[in-house]
């Protein structure tokens, strides 16, 4: 691997040195993420989900394509793997799905 130069960009992690170590970031994916899902304009929130929240069924609501919300959550289930802050709040979001 050191014969390719230094790596940026690896498997979808984004890779920057820096004096104080080496950071590993998604970042470019998660703006891809947003522009795919039409949530670029969205606003940002420090906490995804509170551990104490309950998801209940809403039977008004209207249908949901379930083809676009499994593409979302396995998406998410990816950036997951630099975002740990998101594990509890994708996984209680996918388990309808994958139920």
């Amino acid at each position: 691997m050191s014969m390719m130069g230094e790596h940026n960009f690896f498997l979808g992690l984004q890779i920057q040195r820096t004096s104080n170590g080496t950071m590993i970031h998604q970042q470019k994916y998660t703006k891809e993420l947003l522009k795919r899902f039409g949530m670029d304009s969205a606003k940002p929130i420090a906490t995804p989900f509170s551990p104490s929240t309950k998801l209940i069924i809403d039977d008004g609501s209207p249908s949901v394509e379930e083809k676009i919300y499994r593409g979302m959550i396995g998406s998410l289930l990816y950036l997951t793997a630099s975002r740990p802050n998101i594990v509890f709040s994708v996984s209680l979001c996918s388990f309808s799905v994958y139920a």
